[in-house]
């Protein structure tokens, strides 16, 4: 980006994402799955050619990152900064919060990946009782950063979050993510990213293998209303 006008590099920012086909891509890879150009095209509802020449814009702006493995390319967002940016513009895309009546299918609704964390109903709950828990204090003089208090701290040790190693990430350590279908924060950065690995690794929850929902196992809602008195 050109330092001297960033407006230029937003505005070209704003133009990748902007074209129709490139913005079914960029939504599809929002829940953190790596896809083929093959995959992404069947998304998009384009020819695989075309697909190759959204994806080298894609690649270029740094919103999607190609692995190669074998024979085989597979693309996923840039980094967590990119989803964020996706989430939001699908809440502005969506109408003024005020007026806002959810029409999201219920189950993508109760709980959802939002690239590396839970979103949805469920990621907003986490959320709050995380705060009211206080095991979540906001960083002064910020608006929706946060930091771990000595008791969060222990207690997300406990449940096996390395939270050493979330302090060293470069990338915000516990921030809001405003949620696309209810309209209110749910917890991202590295603490956010934590819960979801716990949430997997115990079998809380599973992921849909074929969009982003979660399902919430009976495990994970005797263990939820156990340690943070949600009911889901």
């Amino acid at each position: 980006m050109d330092v001297e006008h960033p407006e230029a590099g937003v505005s070209e920012t704003a133009a990748a994402i902007a074209e129709p086909a490139r913005t079914r891509m960029l939504c599809a890879l929002l829940d953190g799955r790596a896809r083929t150009s093959t995959e992404l095209a069947l998304i998009a509802g384009i020819n695989p050619s075309t697909a190759s020449v959204h994806l080298a814009k894609l690649r270029e702006r740094r919103l999607v990152l190609m692995h190669v493995q074998g024979r085989h390319r597979y693309y996923s967002l840039h980094d967590h900064q990119v989803a964020a940016a996706i989430e939001a513009l699908t809440v502005i895309a969506g109408g003024p919060i005020g007026k806002f009546e959810p029409n999201t299918p219920e189950r993508m609704r109760a709980a959802r990946t939002c690239y590396d964390h839970v979103a949805g109903a469920l990621g907003v709950a986490l959320r709050d009782r995380l705060r009211d828990m206080g095991w979540l204090s906001d960083v002064p003089g910020s608006q929706g950063l946060y930091d771990l208090t000595v008791e969060g701290t222990d207690e997300l040790s406990k449940l096996g979050m390395d939270v050493s190693a979330a302090r060293a990430q470069r990338r915000r350590f516990a921030c809001d993510c405003l949620d696309w279908s209810e309209r209110r924060p749910h917890l991202a950065g590295a603490v956010g990213a934590g819960l979801l690995s716990i949430a997997l690794q115990r079998k809380w929850v599973v992921k849909d293998f074929e969009s982003r929902v979660l399902s919430v196992t009976r495990l994970g809602q005797r263990e939820m209303h156990r340690r943070f008195d949600l009911a889901v």
